[in-house]
């Protein structure tokens, strides 16, 4: 079947872009979100297509006055990968690697917003993420990170928010290849507790100045199996450098298994060091954009088109019970990279054992 893509350069194999192999768990996804750098207002969006499965999805959410505000949508792909909308949320590629634009939509529940993402620094290739429990391929996959800016507005329920380039910042991230998506397997793996396992730390921070990146999957011993840190300098003011060796260490809030403040250490590989404390000011829950949601979960099946809308205030969600979330945080940096201030997120999700941090069953948590 031809569709819109086979007429770009961007074949990967001698079949037509509508068809990847064999691969059900097979994946393409945006992710975006965005903080204003002097309120506590943050929205997040994805879109993901599921090519064998023949299913797009994508998700809007905003969080103002202490409430998280969810839609999301779901729709058959039709093999056709280059119409990036799924009922109120679209994403545009105006500039690769540099804009991109995001439109909602959602008239029902009075949720609209026209939003560009022009980059502060160069995407930046991440180590390709592969990892085996047995012999099931639980992940193979390549991610690009890119901070920014953002331009444009948002409604909700009548209120507009201007979002003005020179206070509103934050971070986009693409990644295609393979996770687990869809419905469960109906065969369980035998080393299915193995497989539910995962310590999982992403900081992008924007500074005045620069961009930092750093990630971390750890085993249950807290041997990371995927970790990097880079420092970028703004758009054609420097080369990026990777780090040498990266480390980062969590003071956890009692009874959870989220930072109350999280410190990174970069180690440069001229032997200096610089250091990182992420201090949490809010969560924002990342079922908001279909991370294990409990219906909305990336490429569940529900029918031509289909969507939901939630919100719940974020002093009613139960912590411990929600383990999935981006904290949004102020930053500062001190030594060898310099001394100053920023804003970025902490991603966490820790599930299972992991021995650094004291989690020795599948849910404990932090005394």
């Amino acid at each position: 079947m031809l569709t819109k893509g086979d007429d770009y350069p961007i074949h990967q194999t001698p079949e037509p872009i509508a068809y990847t192999g064999s691969a059900r768990n097979f994946y393409d996804r945006y992710f975006f979100n965005g903080y204003a750098l002097d309120d506590d207002v943050f929205f997040a969006a994805a879109l993901g297509v599921y090519p064998y499965l023949n299913v797009m999805d994508a998700a809007f959410s905003l969080i103002v006055d202490g409430v998280q505000h969810n839609v999301l949508a779901s729709r058959v792909l039709h093999m056709e990968r280059m119409d990036t909308r799924v009922g109120p949320v679209a994403v545009d590629v105006l500039e690769p690697l540099h804009r991109l634009k995001l439109t909602v939509n959602d008239e029902e529940h009075a949720l609209r917003a026209e939003l560009t993402f022009t980059s502060r620094a160069p995407a930046q290739e991440e180590p390709r993420f592969t990892r085996r429990v047995g012999s099931q391929l639980m992940m193979d996959s390549t991610r690009l990170t890119q901070n920014g800016v953002w331009q444009g507005w948002i409604e909700s329920k009548g209120r507009r928010i201007e979002v003005d380039e020179n206070r509103w910042q934050g971070t986009r991230d693409r990644s295609w290849g393979v996770r687990n998506v869809g419905a469960a397997d109906a065969q369980p793996n035998p080393y299915s507790a193995e497989l539910r396992q995962f310590y999982w730390l992403w900081a992008p921070i924007n500074w005045p100045d620069a961009v930092t990146l750093y990630h971390l999957n750890d085993d249950e011993h807290g041997r990371p199996w995927n970790t990097h840190g880079v420092y970028v300098p703004l758009r054609d003011q420097g080369d990026s450098e990777a780090m040498a060796q990266v480390a980062s260490e969590i003071d956890f809030i009692s009874g959870t298994r989220h930072a109350r403040e999280a410190r990174l250490r970069f180690t440069r590989n001229s032997g200096g060091v610089a250091e990182i404390t992420m201090r949490p000011r809010f969560h924002w829950y990342m079922q908001g954009v279909g991370y294990g949601h409990p219906q909305f979960n990336h490429g569940a099946y529900h029918g031509e088109l289909a969507g939901t809308y939630e919100e719940y205030a974020l002093a009613e969600v139960d912590d411990a019970a929600t383990l999935h979330i981006q904290a949004v945080c102020d930053v500062e940096m001190t030594g060898d990279l310099g001394e100053r201030g920023g804003r970025g997120v902490l991603e966490q999700l820790i599930v299972g054992p992991h021995a650094p941090s004291g989690f020795k069953e599948m849910l404990d948590f932090a005394k």
